[in-house]
């Protein structure tokens, strides 16, 4: 809902471009690896409009197709998201897929991404990723009014030191010049007044009551979102805030009270398993999260707590579709670390030796662990069937991890 019209007017394929949220407070957003979009959770939470996602969304896209990070392209380009979170700050994970109700709730936590030594843009750069952004928004029928604020609000940092500015601030210097042509393009804009959709302005507030929730202890979730406050973003964050707190009456009471206001809201469904998954009631999350699949096409984040709570039922008539579930996710998201660690359980469970060495392999080859990887692959490499994609994928591993020769056989074989 964000990005998809920006990435259109920049002749970029949506589907092409991974957008990942990063459980960190302070206010940032790069793009990392080729075609990575990651945005802050701070960020997220300080945009009071979706138009200010929206035109960072616009800003960043215009380094992607200005080809702006052609200086650490080598370095990233094999990466996967998680090993550039590695890279860059130095946090184990912190990754989850973003979607405009900020999909699961699945966010690692990570520490302050410290970009300003590894994605510094020069001013050249950053005035033309201005003029691309504005260009996308116009192009998209947005307001480039939101680009504006966003730099606005960063104004007011530029007279601090540097190890209290924002990370955004830091890695995307900031000048008169810039703010003058935001200026100068919005008063001349015939979109300068226009504004996004209210069910987009309904959802950009119902994300922020709940990245607040799930970033917050509860009392700073209730002074942020009172019982006075009634609205459903209100009450959204109030049951995830119960919910965290291990109050699991008042946390399943509010969110049955939304699910039967929406019952065709996938994300309702979703929290409401999330929480029955977490308070050991495994078979009682299947139904809720199985009707929260259907209503989000399968999202791949949804489909993977389905299979996790297939898996935590312990009962064998589950491992089947628990499978199904994690190839679907696969299919999708071949780079989804958990769905491979998942996968891993149910293939041993069903007796399929070779198929979960692999995908021990493809687990670790995620998470970096090379070592462990190599010894996985060469498991899976003698119990599976020669030929096979699978045992060809194993040898792909063994290369990866031993370029010089796999460990255990002949390198002429």
């Amino acid at each position: 809902m964000y990005a998809t019209p920006i990435f259109r007017a920049a002749g970029l394929d949506p589907n092409g471009v991974s957008i990942y949220i990063v459980s960190d407070n302070s206010l940032n957003a790069f793009v990392a690896g080729g075609q990575k979009l990651f945005i802050n959770t701070g960020l997220l939470l300080k945009a009071e409009t979706p138009e200010q996602v929206i035109g960072v969304v616009a800003h960043e896209t215009g380094h992607i197709s200005g080809g702006h990070l052609s200086r650490v392209h080598d370095q990233l380009r094999n990466a996967s998201a998680i090993s550039i979170l590695s890279t860059i700050a130095g946090v184990a994970a912190g990754v989850a897929a973003g979607r405009s109700d900020v999909g699961t709730a699945a966010i690692l936590g990570g520490q302050n991404v410290a970009t300003r030594n590894f994605l510094a843009y020069s001013r050249t750069q950053e005035s033309s990723a201005d003029q691309a952004g504005v260009k996308y928004l116009t192009e998209a029928g947005i307001s480039s009014r939101g680009m504006l604020e966003f730099m606005q609000t960063l104004e007011g940092q530029e007279l601090l030191s540097t190890a209290s500015q924002d990370p955004y601030l830091r890695s995307h210097p900031l000048t008169v010049e810039r703010v003058d042509f935001l200026e100068n393009y919005v008063s001349n804009s015939s979109l300068k007044d226009a504004k996004v959709s209210t069910d987009l302005y309904e959802r950009h507030a119902r994300m922020r009551a709940k990245l607040f929730a799930f970033t917050n202890h509860i009392q700073n979730t209730m002074r942020t979102y009172p019982e006075s406050d009634t609205s459903i973003a209100a009450r959204y964050a109030r049951s995830i805030a119960y919910y965290r707190d291990s109050q699991l009456e008042p946390a399943l009471e509010i969110i049955e009270g939304l699910i039967a206001e929406e019952p065709s809201n996938p994300y309702f469904e979703e929290l409401k398993g999330q929480i029955l998954l977490e308070f050991g009631r495994a078979r009682d999350a299947i139904p809720p999260l199985q009707k929260s699949a259907e209503l989000s096409n399968g999202a791949p984040l949804i489909r993977l707590l389905l299979a996790h709570a297939m898996i935590e039922t312990g009962d064998e008539a589950y491992l089947a579709p628990a499978k199904e579930n994690l190839i679907g996710v696969l299919s999708r998201e071949r780079g989804n670390a958990s769905a491979w660690r998942f996968r891993a359980i149910v293939e041993n469970r069903l007796g399929n030796e070779g198929e979960a060495s692999l995908s021990q392999a493809e687990y670790s080859l995620l998470t970096g662990d090379r070592q462990a990887a190599s010894y996985h692959a060469v498991q899976a490499d003698r119990k599976l069937e020669k030929g096979t994609a699978t045992w060809v994928r194993a040898q792909d591993i063994l290369q990866a991890t031993n370029p010089d020769g796999v460990p255990g056989k002949d390198a002429s074989n």
